[in-house]
């Protein structure tokens, strides 16, 4: 009696694993990565993200990056624009590595889906005519460097050329309505003004839209 009930119950936790890997659904080309830090996770002030965050968070949690998932027969691979990297094509454990958080942790990664995803592959091939590109710190259209929701939106397009993704006037400055030390004085290195208002795209704008869908997977058990 004992051995049929150890069974049964070994059975039965094998049936509720099977139950929750089949939740799990598996990576597809032309996924988008959003990564996302708490609202209250302090960066350096003069970092890039830190700036993003404060411009573009909202609730919760701030997406500050985005990127395109290739899945080819060799793995799963990233293509996005860094400052490290500029827009460049790599394994997805380098894309873990490099958004690894000061104390050893990772950011939460959403993965999205478009609702209508025929054309993914396409998607994936044409951001990858961008590979080689300098990110884009000026955050201006059309300049010959990419950021990385500007390799999305610009990738991202129906045979018509219009583009899936929507634009809007960009915002730089915090919730208080302040502009980040750390934008002044880039774009002065640069020789601009701060290009508030001028037509761009952000991680949190983007993952909002509803022509994506969310996607459950575990984006640090693949990279094992």
């Amino acid at each position: 009696m004992k051995r049929m009930l150890c069974f049964a119950v070994v059975l039965s936790a094998v049936s509720f694993l099977l139950t929750l890997c089949s939740t799990q659904e598996t990576l597809r080309p032309g996924d988008l990565v959003f990564v996302g830090i708490p609202a209250d996770y302090s960066l350096d002030s003069d970092s890039m993200e830190s700036a993003i965050s404060a411009a573009t968070g909202s609730g919760a949690l701030n997406l500050i990056h985005v990127a395109i998932v290739d899945v080819d027969e060799q793995g799963v691979w990233i293509i996005d624009a860094t400052i490290k990297h500029g827009v460049d094509r790599h394994p997805l454990s380098t894309f873990l590595e490099d958004f690894t958080l000061k104390d050893g942790s990772y950011p939460v990664f959403m993965v999205k889906r478009l609702r209508d995803d025929a054309g993914a592959e396409g998607f994936v091939e044409a951001a990858k005519a961008y590979l080689g590109q300098q990110y884009d710190s000026a955050f201006l259209p059309d300049n010959g460097a990419s950021y990385c929701t500007e390799l999305v939106y610009n990738s991202y397009r129906r045979p018509d050329g219009s583009p899936i993704f929507s634009a809007a006037p960009m915002n730089f400055r915090d919730a208080e309505g302040n502009m980040p030390v750390y934008w002044e004085q880039l774009f002065a290195l640069l020789g601009m003004p701060v290009p508030q208002g001028i037509d761009g795209t952000n991680p949190q704008a983007m993952a909002a839209e509803q022509v994506l869908r969310d996607v459950d997977v575990d984006l640090v058990s693949l990279a094992r």
